[in-house]
């Protein structure tokens, strides 16, 4: 081996390595919410024994190494969860645009990674996640379906929103030609939104399941002629180079991200969000969207969706400014609730940009 493909993987494994030990860090972070107190000293001495133990079929590795190693280790765990940590749940790997739309919200926070929206919810839901963001709409795709569902079953509330602008880049691992690239993996939403810029490179696009995935995939498998589109947020954590930014077909390309928490909803913030359906009867919804109209108050969303309760009905999603007077906003409310079959209020809340 050359020293320099030595050297190469060696920066590879200090990255895995520093991956891993964020991935640790972050479960003793989920760990505090169910304990006690901070500290299982019982924990911590079965632990350092047994990799002590198993350091020794290694032949490299001296056991006051590892267990020095690992003791330091967890003394910074338990300095991290000893600290004030808000905790926001995401949906997909490191690097989404969901943990992007976190950082924007506020640049504070600690985001979580979750397999799926539900188990952001759920997180809520069971304590351990303080807030959690999930997209709710984008301007080239449309509603996301999975997320309004969940939001009409659960009782969490919209705290705040972020209006993310979506920017893609091209990313390959360092070391690789770019001229040698064939093809290209992400989600098949933002495969779709780059689509003329891969005809146009003559790369083929390969569906996987997330972007910041592709990412992690290209980084850990290092794949031969391949790239992910992903963001640029991808690249700083799976250290990759960026080949090109903003490779995406529409430059208007922006996810809204809804927060959520457990805590109630008040009457306070730039925007409200409600959830209602109606009787079944003539001129029923036009009858509640003529009260937004006489009280002078702007809509900036209307969404309808089938109900996943009631086979056959139908459920509207409606966002409407607020003038920041709570009497004013409880009244119109009222009248919503007298005319509606069900509503639910989600919440009043400002909006960010990032």
């Amino acid at each position: 081996m050359r020293l320099e493909k030595i050297r190469a993987e060696i920066d590879a494994i200090d990255h895995e390595i520093l991956r891993a030990l964020h991935r640790r860090m972050e479960l003793g972070l989920r760990t505090k919410r169910f304990k006690e107190t901070v500290r299982d000293a019982d924990r911590e001495r079965e632990i350092l024994d047994r990799l002590t133990r198993n350091s020794g079929s290694s032949r490299i590795l001296r056991d006051g190494f590892v267990r020095g190693l690992f003791a330091s280790v967890m003394d910074e765990s338990r300095k991290i969860q000893e600290g004030d940590r808000t905790l926001v749940g995401f949906q997909g790997e490191h690097g989404a645009f969901g943990e992007a739309a976190a950082l924007a919200y506020g640049p504070g926070l600690t985001p979580l990674p979750c397999p799926g929206f539900a188990d952001v919810f759920d997180g809520l839901q069971k304590g351990s996640l303080d807030l959690g963001i999930v997209p709710v709409e984008n301007s080239l795709g449309g509603a996301i379906a999975d997320v309004n569902e969940l939001l009409i079953r659960s009782d969490l509330k919209i705290v705040g929103a972020v209006k993310l602008r979506i920017r893609h880049c091209l990313l390959q691992h360092p070391g690789s030609d770019y001229r040698e690239m064939r093809t290209a993996y992400s989600h098949p939403q933002a495969l779709a939104q780059c689509r003329r810029f891969l005809v146009r490179h003559k790369l083929e696009p390969r569906p996987y399941y997330d972007t910041a995935g592709a990412a992690r995939m290209l980084a850990e498998e290092r794949p031969q002629m391949a790239g992910a589109v992903a963001s640029r947020l991808c690249a700083d954590i799976y250290n990759l180079d960026i080949v090109k930014e903003n490779i995406e077909d529409h430059p208007d390309n922006y996810t809204r991200f809804l927060v959520l928490a457990k805590s109630e909803a008040r009457p306070a913030g730039g925007k409200c969000s409600i959830v209602f359906s109606t009787p079944h009867e003539a001129g029923s919804l036009g009858a509640i969207l003529n009260l937004f109209s006489a009280a002078g108050v702007n809509l900036t969303r209307i969404e309808s969706m089938a109900s996943p309760a009631s086979p056959g009905d139908y459920v509207f999603f409606l966002d409407f400014l607020n003038d920041g007077d709570s009497a004013r906003t409880g009244s119109l409310l009222d009248e919503v609730r007298k005319r509606a079959k069900t509503m639910k209020f989600l919440g009043c809340y400002d909006e960010a940009t990032g």
